[in-house]
């Protein structure tokens, strides 16, 4: 069993949400991961926030990503669905810094 363990393996096939740290926001199905939680998105994309307009999304499609420094999360897919992502303002997050 990977070391994501229970927790990853019951979101394959899901719509994950993934924070790097890089401060970046992946959204895409999760289609599997490994023993160093590196994971596997497809129909991905990533969240570009701003002040000052609404939320950019950049199509990334198939993407694998590095699980040594991420944060994984599930989406509610229906509540997903309802956001006006155009009309959204954050501050894009900032790096981590270790």
């Amino acid at each position: 069993m990977a070391s994501g363990g229970p927790a990853l393996e019951s979101l394959v096939n899901q719509v994950i949400s993934v924070i790097t740290n890089d401060g970046r926001n992946i959204v895409g199905t999760l289609r599997g991961f490994d023993q160093a939680t590196n994971i596997i998105l497809d129909e991905s994309h990533e969240r570009v926030y701003s002040t000052k307009e609404g939320v950019q999304q950049l199509v990334l499609g198939l993407y694998i990503i590095r699980g040594d420094n991420i944060v994984v999360g599930e989406v509610d897919e229906d509540l997903d669905a309802r956001l006006d992502l155009s009309k959204l303002r954050a501050h894009p997050l900032k790096p981590v810094i270790h």
